[in-house]
């Protein structure tokens, strides 16, 4: 199920998916999500919305990253992750797209459940 997510002050969503996804899997507003990801860029030398530098991020807030496993890399979707875990807070990577699933719902600004998640980041319990 989709949850509209969209805490850009500006209302924009273009170009900062990572920075929503953060905000949403951390409880930070956008804002912070915004500043954190710029300065680990920062120190990276890269961009906020980079994978590397949202990865950084979350491994540092202690997440771990697991690759999606199934059949069909084109087929399996992010609404088939959210059904499958129903539970939890989870940071999904697709080609071009980062957003969150928080108790089976994709939060993002945009119906993103066709998109095809690549690798995904998870807190364990």
């Amino acid at each position: 199920m989709w949850h509209r997510f969209n805490p850009n002050p500006r209302g924009s969503s273009v170009g900062d998916c990572a920075v929503r996804a953060v905000a949403a899997a951390t409880g930070q507003s956008w804002e912070q999500a915004y500043i954190a990801l710029a300065l680990t860029g920062y120190a990276l030398g890269d961009m906020p919305s980079a994978n590397r530098t949202w990865g950084a991020y979350l491994q540092k807030r202690g997440l771990k990253r697991r690759l999606v496993e199934a059949d069909c890399t084109t087929c399996y979707t992010v609404a088939d992750f959210a059904r499958e875990y129903p539970r939890g807070v989870y940071v999904l990577g697709c080609s071009g797209h980062v957003l969150a699933v928080i108790d089976g719902a994709w939060w993002d600004s945009w119906d993103s459940g066709a998109e095809c998640p690549i690798y995904y980041w998870y807190k364990e319990d």
